[in-house]
């Protein structure tokens, strides 16, 4: 019989022995597992080979129209992700298409942005995953048409206004007011405006109309074009219906736009900064303004699908959209401005005023497209949604 000694001996010679033995399968467990892990971490970030972004006309350039402006075959060959681009000329047609599903990104405007965040068609992004993110204008990295209940909703993009673009030949001096697209008058050649302007098609244009009304009709009381009261609304609507025998044609695509002012007779429009480049470079007689009662306006928001079948290229390219010189170039390209301040410097395409001369220090004097809400600050719980914006805003093109 052993002794005690001997038994508690033998009990720890026992026990160190199986720790070794534990130990040492632990550690080829681990060995074992090591490359699975890292497998499985290479196969979340790994590149798919392409991104399918939904974009307004002009925002994602590969230099077919002007080699000069190429911001996507750098980006192909730096990752090897394809860009595939469908453009949409209207913010409704960006919200049908990513919700019908297969785009990875859009380059939504504030008029869309809650619509797919409220629906659940967009994802919030980590801007741990966009280094550059703390480059943006602080203006902008947390604005409500993309940040909300705390998260980010995507990376901003670019941003502008919607000017007032008109015929040099008939205008010798910039119009001072959107009167000239609201109400029937004899233009500076003594001949009417009638059938010679266009408005939007797009329901967020009941806002221009709100715009001209809160200068023209302060007693109105409308505060932000964005949340209007019945009254204030049916005032707008008034105003449209009164404005659609003046109108050759209700605008969404820009290239239409940019023939219907060279080919067509159109002498003043409401715009983007695109069409205005355009018709310049293409040496048409036109110029552009922003009158007296101010001007609506875009910023825009690249936003990811909350499906999306390529992330990772689809963050690779959130990334690359935020560099000083793709901003820069979208910028000269579109007349839009930059959301990274450094991109106003050291563009060769944008040149040292570039920033300047589109309106980077008007930026408070811009009211950005936003989507209308019954819930609204300025009027308590009492204005009209986007929803019936939407409905009657077709009725009105429709003479209605």
């Amino acid at each position: 019989m052993r002794s005690l000694t001997d038994s508690r001996t033998a009990r720890v010679v026992l026990m160190t022995s199986i720790a070794i033995l534990v130990t040492a399968c632990g550690k080829k467990q681990e060995e074992a597992a090591a490359p699975a892990a890292a497998t499985s971490a290479a196969a979340t970030t790994a590149l798919e080979g392409q991104v399918d972004i939904v974009a307004w006309p002009g925002y994602i350039e590969r230099g077919e129209t002007d080699r000069s402006y190429d911001w996507v075959s750098k980006f192909e060959t730096d990752t090897g992700c394809k860009v595939n681009v469908k453009t949409a000329g209207t913010s409704d047609e960006m919200v049908s298409l990513m919700t019908q599903g297969g785009y990875d990104l859009v380059t939504a405007s504030g008029d869309a942005s809650l619509r797919l965040i409220r629906g659940g068609t967009v994802q919030p992004v980590d801007i741990a995953r966009v280094p550059s993110y703390d480059t943006l204008d602080p203006r902008i990295k947390e604005a409500p048409w993309h940040f909300v209940d705390g998260k980010h909703y995507g990376v901003p993009y670019q941003w502008g206004p919607n000017v007032l673009m008109y015929n040099t030949t008939v205008f010798k001096d910039a119009p001072t007011s959107w009167k000239i697209l609201f109400e029937e008058q004899k233009l500076p050649d003594g001949k009417s405006n009638k059938g010679r302007i266009q408005a939007y098609d797009g329901p967020i244009y009941i806002a221009d109309a709100a715009l001209y009304l809160m200068s023209t009709k302060p007693e109105l009381g409308i505060k932000d074009p964005y949340e209007l009261t019945e009254a204030q609304y049916t005032a707008a609507l008034d105003l449209l219906r009164k404005q659609h025998p003046l109108v050759q044609r209700y605008w969404h695509d820009a290239n239409v736009q940019v023939q219907d002012f060279t080919n067509e007779g159109v002498v003043a429009s409401s715009t983007w900064p695109f069409q205005v480049n355009t018709l310049i470079a293409n040496k048409q007689p036109v110029a552009s303004t922003v009158p007296a009662e101010g001007a609506t306006g875009w910023a825009d928001t690249t936003m990811m699908h909350s499906s999306a079948k390529h992330p990772n290229c689809a963050y690779q390219w959130l990334e690359w959209s935020i560099s000083p010189k793709v901003q820069g170039d979208v910028a000269s390209w579109f007349g839009s401005l930059p959301v990274v301040p450094a991109a106003c410097n050291g563009n060769d395409l944008l040149g040292a005023e570039g920033c300047k001369n589109n309106g980077f220090d008007n930026f408070e004097k811009i009211h950005f497209w936003r989507t209308p809400e019954s819930k609204c600050a300025t009027q308590g719980d009492a204005c009209v949604p986007y929803s019936r914006w939407a409905t009657d805003y077709v009725a009105i093109m429709g003479g209605r």
